[in-house]
């Protein structure tokens, strides 16, 4: 079948009770309901840069364009936020300077390892964060090209 050229996702409908026990994408290694999926669903704020970098990890990951939207600075906001055909694999946050609970500022640097297609791939970023209030949100970030 001739397309477009984009990865076709398989949906997969998953139990209730198997989502509680489902590890978070963001690699912590609790299950995505205790972990990103409270901050993911809006009825909790990420209480740090982190967090807030590991909820839009897993937002990625899960197609989560809405919580993307939300958690982004709306100076730096762009119009595309998702690739459909990039899977997520996996994550590592490399270095935390900032972001707690009095902080206005903060940056997380990550490696975010990823498949499009055949390829494999990593992308090393060192991710901005502010405080809007009482909230923390994506500002931008430096990608290392040597990855």
């Amino acid at each position: 079948m001739k397309g477009n050229g984009l990865a076709r996702r398989k949906l997969v409908l998953v139990s209730p009770k198997a989502q509680e026990k489902a590890p978070c994408p963001c690699g912590t290694g609790a299950s995505y309901r205790r972990c990103c999926a409270p901050y993911l669903a809006g009825e909790r704020e990420a209480p740090t840069a982190e967090a807030l970098m590991r909820a839009r990890y897993s937002a990625n990951a899960r197609g989560d364009v809405v919580f993307l939207t939300r958690s982004w600075h709306p100076d730096t906001l762009p119009t595309h936020l998702i690739d459909p055909t990039v899977v997520w694999t996996g994550l590592e946050v490399r270095a935390t300077d900032g972001g707690r609970a009095l902080d206005r500022v903060a940056t997380v640097t990550f490696l975010a390892r990823y498949r499009r297609g055949a390829h494999h791939g990593v992308l090393s970023e060192r991710s901005r964060f502010q405080r809007m209030g009482t909230r923390w949100v994506y500002v931008d970030g430096e990608v290392d090209p040597s990855l």
